[in-house]
């Protein structure tokens, strides 16, 4: 534990950041995974609708400084590329 009264403020600080990044990776992880499970049940309609939301929450993830840009758009393109395909089909 520490003892200096600043260490223990970011201490407190660490554990509230923490906990809201953890929500919103916890948001943005889950809604790919309902667009992945879309897409393995071969369902293009409900995968083009998870898409979107699959969207909006990695370019809201970017915005809060949880994922880097690149990684979010590495991210989106693959799902994008995944539920075309399906589309195809």
């Amino acid at each position: 534990m520490p003892i200096k009264k600043a260490a223990k403020k970011y201490l407190r600080v660490t554990g509230r950041k923490t906990a809201i990044n953890n929500k919103i990776k916890g948001a943005f992880r889950s809604v790919i995974k309902k667009t992945h499970e879309a897409i393995a049940k071969g369902d293009a309609k409900e995968a083009k609708e998870w898409l979107q939301k699959s969207l909006k929450a990695l370019d809201k993830a970017v915005q809060k400084k949880v994922l880097t840009k690149n990684t979010a758009a590495r991210q989106k393109s693959r799902l994008n590329a995944k539920v075309k395909a399906l589309a195809k089909k």
